[in-house]
């Protein structure tokens, strides 16, 4: 991978992509955020000043960011988890993800990763086809207490170390695994 310069994380929470990049070792100079919730983005600024905070992803147009190399996020999921109504792309909030990938067409980063619940494969072929690259299923238990299936979209390798019991997911390469 490339060194990184700026980082854009859409739907950014509480700045866990920027930890995550920061724990694998992956460098960059500047770590953009876009996130609504003002909990999340009070607890995100207060933990790492450094990040820039530019609010809502519907307002990206105005954000004029150079140098993009690498764009998370995960999209809202209430439109596509089993619990809720299965609105899919008709949930306002699933929607987004259409901006999302408006925002990669836009700044054409070298990298970008895209997570999201297990869903209806009807579901996750539209967002296969739009992302260019097919998910690759990991467990969150891997990197947290929970036990639930994610989906990734990446168009590069994903690399973790884990010293987790080998669930057959990935190549060991000498103590990392490629997912």
């Amino acid at each position: 991978m490339r060194k990184i310069r700026n980082v854009l994380s859409l739907f950014d929470g509480v700045a866990c992509g920027k930890i995550a990049l920061e724990r694998a070792g992956i460098k960059f100079d500047n770590y953009y955020a876009s996130e609504i919730d003002p909990v999340c983005v009070a607890i995100a600024e207060k933990n790492h000043p450094d990040l820039i905070s530019l609010g809502d992803v519907k307002n990206w147009k105005e954000w004029n960011l150079k140098d993009i190399d690498l764009i998370i996020g995960g999209s809202p999921c209430q439109g596509f988890a089993s619990q809720g109504h299965q609105l899919n792309f008709n949930d306002p909030r699933s929607k987004l993800f259409f901006t999302m990938v408006k925002i990669i067409w836009d700044y054409q980063p070298a990298y970008y990763m895209l997570e999201n619940v297990g869903m209806r494969k009807e579901w996750s072929d539209i967002i296969t086809d739009y992302m260019g690259v097919e998910p690759v299923i990991l467990d969150s238990s891997l990197v947290s207490a929970q036990r639930r299936k994610r989906l990734y979209w990446a168009n590069c390798c994903l690399l973790y170390t884990s010293d987790a019991a080998d669930e057959g997911l990935g190549v060991d390469l000498g103590g990392r695994r490629i997912i």
